[in-house]
């Protein structure tokens, strides 16, 4: 019953996509053959209505339609332009939770359940839900701290989410499974691994602890940093279903009428907005990973302040000096160190010539040093970087496709509060200083006691990995002589799965003659 459920939910949602004209507003006059039936069967079925309306705005309508899960589905698959593509990212990025707010009472309830403790005895004053997303809602409310009231915003967990969210994941590892079996080339993606990333990275967003632990330390990281600042937590006040954090009081990045009311300079805004983007990502390696207008807010003083730590993004010392690198020789146009770079991360495989691979980088390079920095997007060149390292088989990296998704948005941001930002001017002391002080000889003292700290680490565990080696190698030998063998118990569940399988290929059939049915008499 669990499968045929997530089939129908499946089907569900492909026909909301369809009657929505999400997929009638993809490209498709270059298709042909059975694609292309397809999409003209697409255009077809869509609602008139529809057809009046943008992409951005067809999808948001849909998902909407289908429900918070999928809210969460378009947020995450906008973080992976690999598997959607640039344009779709663009578009599922824009997504903004539009969900209704649920009673009060049941936040109320949902507070007392996580924390132990009525909320009249937890906060003096507790108001209305003052926004609502997907997975949460926010209110504003008012603790009694060092003999003063403070105002503070509290996150509670949607009631029902996780049990919907769950349910919905079985059609998106469906979905997934089906896409690796009957479309080969995106096989390289690892649809189904993704969807293993999505279901893992929800279970992390619902669990508020872990939100306000990423706040947590963040704020240690950006204790001193000029202009840029992260709220304090109330860890008395949070649990898994309730997160309580400073309030507040500024003017969401997104009205750039108010700011410029308000008296900030804009220009100066998206120059602090993008060296503590890039501060936070080579000196800390660890960033905010969803920083769209919506989650910034700019106090009077011009302080920027974050919100909403749902997503983060993590990347290692080697991403950092593979990324300074990178943007380093793009700059002074050593193409040929940018390409070795990629080589000795392990980013492209020994195989590839170095030397062709940096005459496909300089293909990239060579445009825009002919142009007005203001004009050139950093965002922009890693785009065309990940596209030309796919043609020498670099490989899905999640963590840096993260990284370029959050900085289009950033460097988008900074351009709508200055048209005529100069990313490269904007960029250079964050990087010049991160390179000088870890790829210098200061980052040469560092390797050497990382690689020091590594060996010493190895020769503690030597015992172990040599007892290790030992029962490997008797196991080989077993095995050589035995040949490999199953137990019965495995043999049994090998041909349950197999049985399994059978009879959900037969229902998938009986499923789709269904839809078709259906998709037929609405039409006839």
């Amino acid at each position: 019953m669990s499968t045929l459920g997530a089939y129908l939910r499946l089907v569900r949602a492909g026909w909301i996509l369809l009657r929505e004209g999400v997929v009638a507003a993809l490209p498709g006059d270059h298709l042909e053959g059975l694609p292309r039936l397809g999409w003209r069967f697409a255009k077809a079925v869509s609602r008139r209505r529809a057809g009046a309306r943008g992409r951005s705005e067809r999808l948001a309508i849909a998902v909407e339609r289908l429900g918070p899960s999928y809210v969460k589905l378009g947020q995450f698959l906008a973080t992976r332009p690999d598997v959607v593509g640039h344009e779709m990212a663009l578009d599922l990025a824009s997504l903004q939770d539009r969900m209704d707010t649920f009673p009060e009472a049941q936040a109320r309830a949902a507070i007392q359940d996580s924390l132990g403790a009525p909320v009249e005895s937890l906060f003096v004053t507790f108001g209305a839900p003052v926004a609502a997303a997907s997975i949460a809602q926010v209110h504003r409310a008012t603790i009694r701290h060092e003999g003063e009231e403070r105002p503070v915003a509290v996150k509670v967990i949607r009631p029902g989410v996780r049990r919907r969210f769950f349910r919905d994941l079985e059609s998106y590892f469906l979905a997934a499974r089906l896409q690796e079996r009957w479309i080969p080339a995106t096989r390289r993606l690892r649809p189904v691994e993704v969807a293993g990333t999505l279901a893992q990275t929800t279970k992390i967003e619902m669990d508020l602890r872990l939100e306000a632990a990423a706040i947590s330390e963040m704020h240690e990281y950006a204790r001193e940093d000029p202009g840029f600042r992260v709220p304090w937590v109330d860890w008395r006040r949070t649990g898994r279903d309730v997160l309580t954090l400073e309030w507040i009081d500024g003017i969401k990045m997104s009205d750039i009428e108010g700011l410029r009311a308000a008296g900030h300079d804009l220009e100066q805004l998206a120059v602090t907005l993008i060296q503590s983007f890039l501060r936070h990502t080579l000196r800390d390696g660890f960033f905010h990973a969803d920083m769209h207008p919506g989650n910034l807010f700019v106090e009077p003083d011009g302080t920027i302040v974050a919100v909403d730590f749902g997503i983060m993004g993590r990347i290692g010392r080697k991403e950092r000096r593979f990324l300074a690198e990178i943007l380093y020789g793009f700059i002074t146009r050593d193409f040929r160190r940018v390409a070795e770079v990629h080589f000795e991360a392990g980013y492209v495989p020994a195989h590839h010539d170095v030397a062709a691979f940096a005459q496909a980088l300089r293909a990239i390079g060579e445009p825009i040093h002919g142009q007005p920095a203001e004009t050139i997007s950093m965002a922009r060149l890693l785009t065309l970087l990940f596209e030309v390292t796919e043609l020498f088989d670099m490989q899905t990296r999640p963590e840096l496709l993260l990284l370029q998704k959050t900085m289009v948005v950033v460097e988008g941001v900074a351009r709508t509060l200055d048209p005529h930002f100069n990313m490269w001017k904007a960029s250079e002391p964050v990087v010049s200083g991160w390179i000088a002080t870890n790829l210098g000889p200061r980052g040469l003292v560092t390797d050497a006691r990382d690689g020091l700290a590594a060996l010493v680490s190895l020769a503690r565990q030597a015992p172990e990995l040599a007892a290790r080696t030992e029962r490997l190698s008797r196991e080989i030998e077993a095995m050589a002589e035995n040949g490999l063998r199953f137990d019965p118990g495995t043999a049994e569940a090998i041909g349950r799965a197999e049985a399994r399988h059978a009879r959900s290929g037969r229902l998938a059939l009986w499923v789709i003659a269904l839809v078709l049915l259906a998709i037929a008499w609405r039409l006839f």
